[in-house]
């Protein structure tokens, strides 16, 4: 097997984990894993417009339109007409929408603890470098 059937392999088992562990973790919420996204997205960001939104979770602005009406329709976020463009929206958490962001962030970060404690320091330097520079690229 060359090095990249064997990364391809890693990859995968490791998307499938992770999928399988965030459903488990999102099923405890009326939350889509869509839904989710966009929540720790905006808790991270603040209020963000729906071209920014659909853009840093790489989504055309149609997927995120279904996805905040989701959101609006259960509480979690509302749409404010932009003061700069009244076309566009600006969408921001509501009381709800925050304390789903928060529920839903501190699970990450257990998981992101628990990797980090099979991990060497600079082993978690070194991830997160490698995560960066594959985030920026694709």
């Amino acid at each position: 097997m060359g090095l990249t059937e064997e990364l391809n392999d890693n990859l995968v088992e490791f998307f499938d984990r992770f999928a399988s562990w965030e459903n488990s973790v999102i099923q405890q919420s009326s939350l889509t894993v869509a839904g989710a996204h966009a929540i720790e997205k905006l808790g991270h960001n603040g209020s963000m417009s729906m071209k920014d939104l659909s853009k840093s979770l790489g989504v055309t602005t149609g997927t995120i339109t279904v996805t905040v009406d989701r959101l609006e329709k259960g509480g979690y976020a509302v749409r404010d007409r932009s003061e700069n463009d009244r076309r566009s929206y600006i969408i921001r958490l509501t009381e709800k929408g925050k304390e789903a962001f928060s529920d839903h962030h501190s699970h990450h970060m257990s998981l992101s603890d628990e990797i980090a404690s099979i991990l060497s320091e600079d082993e978690v330097k070194n991830f997160v470098g490698i995560l960066e520079k594959i985030n920026k690229t694709i």
